[in-house]
């Protein structure tokens, strides 16, 4: 039960961005992606880990902005779009700017179900948490959070694409940093407010996919000529 409830909620995020697609991606490419989301995870532990041991103080705010903006924000939604800019982005299959948020949800959710599974089987019992407890926490957090994240950064990495202004390559960063900054803070320092920054996320994240979405209905082919 631990197994299924630490991987349901990337597969039930997923199906839903994937099939909301008019113009289905590959499944290769998927594949691809979403492996490439879970092998940033092993970046994304030994930078985390060198940032909090060297700059971790104990006191309660620094450490949670060490946790919030930099091992975990920063360092985490860098490497998610490095993957979209340097892999992604030459892609002849990423041809629309929807297909921008499919591969930010997939890139993300690589990241977010690997790095699930360390907490639900290694963290958890490190704290003697069950399993199965921290995989029901997270599946309505963290996990979600990752996802939405992607929705948002492939958004504006998909208008930076196809309309070629640098504005959007920068958004496409600094407001997943952000949210995802925002998130860990509060978190860190002991409050129950990272789920307004969720229900944030949420309501803006699927704002932009039904923009899109609506953009979709009037095409007949996805195809789009890249300005970058």
């Amino acid at each position: 039960m631990a197994l299924l409830i630490t991987i349901l909620p990337s597969i039930i995020i997923l199906a839903y961005f994937i099939l909301s697609d008019k113009f289905k991606e590959p499944k290769r490419i998927i594949i691809e992606v979403f492996i490439l989301g879970v092998a940033s995870t092993f970046p994304a532990a030994y930078l985390n880990t060198g940032i909090n041991n060297f700059f971790s103080s104990g006191e309660v705010i620094n450490d949670a902005l060490l946790t919030g903006f930099f091992a975990g924000g920063f360092v985490e939604e860098t490497l998610k779009y490095l993957i979209l800019y340097y892999i992604v982005l030459r892609k002849k299959e990423f041809n629309e700017p929807m297909d921008g948020i499919v591969y930010g949800v997939v890139v993300s959710l690589g990241f977010a179900t690997e790095e699930n599974f360390s907490y639900v089987y290694q963290i958890a019992s490190a704290y003697n948490i069950p399993s199965i407890d921290m995989a029901i926490a997270r599946s309505y957090s963290a996990v979600p959070m990752h996802g939405l994240n992607g929705c948002v950064m492939g958004f504006y990495f998909g208008l930076y694409a196809f309309k070629g202004q640098k504005k959007y390559l920068g958004y496409a960063l600094l407001i997943p940093i952000l949210f995802h900054g925002s998130y860990n803070f509060l978190i860190g320092i002991g409050t129950s407010y990272h789920y307004l920054i969720l229900v944030i996320l949420l309501f803006m994240s699927f704002g932009l996919h039904k923009k899109l979405k609506l953009l979709q209905i009037e095409k007949i082919k996805e195809n789009e000529k890249k300005l970058v």
